[in-house]
């Protein structure tokens, strides 16, 4: 992983983001990993997955698992474990994954509209984390994620054009920092243009996300949303002292959100490629 990070660093943020979105819908089964047929439109090729890459490395590191120990290690495994390597890759701290998931034979694209979007307000986040056994100190803790990797202008640039239809700015967006924006993002209908999740630390797993969450810098109205809940605005303001625990606490929120919907013992299978069912 070591090795990806240092030829692809904007991998990072798409790599650890597949395992969350497999785990959002159907539970953690390596669902977004199947390909679509001329029968099924799959998960992967839905608009909210759109931005996900890396689908390649996980096609790597699984026939490099199926080599050494044929149909033991799941998709939905092998992307958990992937998660955390790229975490540690990136300078974060590591955490023991838990493994015996086995993968599921179904993915729609129609399910993956379950998805929480970047413009989440933070009662749709709250709802949509306790609904899967996950607390508000989960939701923070993993919005943290946002350290690292890049993001498209097209998830953001409502914000800093035309936030409520009316050519308008999000009022709790730093009104300095808009128009560094909009000279990255020329127009409101940029779909190619990336920009820095954490500008200049956007290949290093830290605390820096918070940092921009105080100042208003960050990217999504969902990040934004952290200042919305008393819990969440507590845990953002402790995370900018010494006193931060955030780099120990995301190993076991991501435990936690591995556990969702979980399928063992004769349920699912062990597929032999991770982009179709055997």
């Amino acid at each position: 992983m070591d090795q990806v990070m240092y030829v692809a660093p904007s991998l990072s943020g798409p790599l650890l983001r597949m395992h969350f979105h497999d785990c959002w819908i159907r539970g953690c089964d390596g669902s977004i990993l199947i390909n679509s047929t001329k029968n099924n439109t799959a998960e992967k090729d839905s608009p909210p997955n759109f931005t996900l890459r890396g689908y390649g490395v996980i096609d790597r590191v699984k026939t490099a698992l199926e080599k050494e120990c044929p149909g033991v290690v799941s998709c939905a495994d092998t992307l958990a474990i992937v998660a955390r390597d790229v975490t540690v890759a990136t300078k974060g701290m590591s955490w023991e994954v838990e493994t015996g998931r086995r993968d599921g034979t179904v993915s729609t694209m129609s399910e993956a509209f379950g998805l929480i979007p970047p413009s989440a307000n933070i009662s749709t986040l709250i709802a949509g984390f306790r609904a899967r056994g996950l607390s508000v100190k989960d939701l923070v803790v993993l919005q943290g994620s946002h350290t690292i990797g890049i993001s498209h202008c097209s998830s953001f640039t409502n914000r800093i054009y035309n936030f409520t239809g009316r050519g308008d700015v999000d009022p709790t967006l730093d009104s300095e920092y808009i128009p560094k924006l909009r000279g990255k993002c020329r127009s409101p209908a940029d779909q190619t243009t990336v920009v820095e999740m954490d500008p200049g630390s956007f290949k290093t797993f830290d605390d820096g996300y918070f940092k921009l969450v105080a100042k208003r810098r960050a990217l999504f109205q969902s990040d934004a949303a952290m200042l919305d809940d008393v819990e969440t605005k507590a845990y953002v303001e402790k995370s900018l002292t010494a006193g931060s625990t955030f780099l120990k606490d995301f190993g076991e929120s991501m435990v936690r959100m591995g556990r969702i919907g979980v399928l063992t013992g004769q349920a699912g299978e062990i597929r032999k490629v991770c982009y179709q069912i055997n």
